[in-house]
């Protein structure tokens, strides 16, 4: 009998799921890209020399999301039903002065299958992010992404997860 994604003899496979039932699941994750003020200004405002990054970063987050199990071996392809992203913009202080700003991107991932889509939002969110820092690096280099996580999940064997603040 094998386990997780190796078979007895320590070949790789994917999981096999067609002994479980199709229903709905639903995942969120989110993440974090911190940038100096400039950087900021442009993304808040939509006028980086790249265009509006913040609008770049959300598509490229839904099309990232498609992509997951073309990008993390043995990741079953799933048929996904709805991605939404959502990305913030605030300023951060240090010492009572705007040092420049945090982006936090949101994604909700849904799908009607046999297995859980918190890949595919976790991937969504790291793409938006990336995107970001890949649009905004002429303004600062040393942009920092962080803290991308699984904030809750529904659906599934394993039952419902919800992230404590």
């Amino acid at each position: 009998m094998s386990k997780g994604h190796f078979d007895n003899e320590g070949r790789a496979i994917m999981v096999d799921v067609s002994a479980k039932s199709a229903n709905k699941r639903i995942a969120v994750a989110s993440g974090k890209l911190f940038c100096n003020q400039e950087a900021f200004n442009h993304a808040q405002q939509g006028t980086a020399k790249k265009g509006n990054v913040v609008q770049v970063a959300e598509i490229a987050a839904i099309m990232g999301a498609k992509q997951t199990s073309a990008l993390i071996p043995l990741c079953h392809n799933l048929p996904l039903q709805s991605v939404k992203i959502r990305i913030d913009c605030h300023e951060t202080a240090q010492d009572g002065m705007i040092k420049g700003g945090m982006i936090k991107v949101v994604g909700e991932a849904i799908t009607h299958a046999e297995t859980g889509v918190e890949m595919e939002a976790l991937t969504a969110v790291s793409i938006a992010c990336l995107t970001l820092y890949d649009m905004l690096k002429a303004y600062d280099k040393a942009m920092q992404i962080t803290d991308i996580q699984l904030e809750q999940k529904s659906g599934g064997k394993s039952g419902d997860y919800q992230r404590h603040a």
